[in-house]
């Protein structure tokens, strides 16, 4: 059973940033939206034809999320940004009458979620998204509805989950709930409530923590 976290944060907020220190070798990136890296970093690629030797995958397809996770030898998944396959796929079919849309998104990011954490057990998944703020004042991730979020509950499939937070231009993740979001780690992970948001650091502590061995 592979590692899966959720970083959570608004645009601009960090949370691609966070892949700066990642081992590219080990780290397979897939981008659901096309643009370019916020840092440079050599050793990423485009993968445009299979053998080519590419870590980064561009698609918004679901189908094409799960299998890529699945199939991709490396240690380190990251998916940036999950919120834009929902949106996309919403777009696309926006003709459509009828809640079956609504139906197949959830059902989709299900199959992610879930595949995201039925890997082998080595394995580490970070899946990148956006906030949204509820008539309560609770954060949880972005999706595209009400109608989702009355069967779909994310964070529910991750035992951590982070959110990026930016004082005084300093970007960190927070690592525990401040009592209106859904940040949450296991005791003893994290030493802070607040850590820099550095992804390989995240990863270190995972792997440390569940004392994970390499493949």
């Amino acid at each position: 059973m592979s590692i899966a976290t959720l970083i959570l944060g608004n645009s601009g907020s960090g949370k691609s940033t966070s892949l700066r220190n990642l081992n590219p070798s080990q780290t397979l990136l897939i981008q659901c939206i096309r643009k370019p890296l916020p840092f440079k970093a050599a050793g990423w690629k485009v993968k445009v034809k299979p053998g080519d030797g590419g870590n980064i995958i561009q698609t918004d397809d679901a189908v094409e999320i799960e299998r890529a996770m699945r199939k991709a030898p490396h240690d380190v998944v990251v998916i940036d940004d999950y919120q834009a396959v929902m949106v996309n796929e919403l777009m696309s079919r926006s003709s459509e009458k009828g809640y079956e849309k609504f139906t197949d998104i959830g059902k989709h990011a299900w199959n992610v979620f879930n595949a995201a954490g039925g890997l082998a057990e080595h394995r580490r998944v970070y899946i990148l998204a956006h906030t949204q703020t509820d008539d309560f004042g609770s954060v949880r991730m972005k999706t595209v509805g009400r109608l989702i979020d009355s069967t779909l509950v994310p964070e529910g499939y991750f035992t951590v989950v982070l959110r990026t937070v930016v004082t005084n231009g300093v970007y960190q993740f927070a690592t525990q709930t401040n009592g209106q979001d859904c940040c949450k780690s296991p005791i003893g992970m994290f030493e802070d409530l607040h850590v820099d948001n550095d992804l390989a650091m995240v990863d270190q502590r995972i792997t440390s923590f569940y004392e994970l061995e390499p493949q």
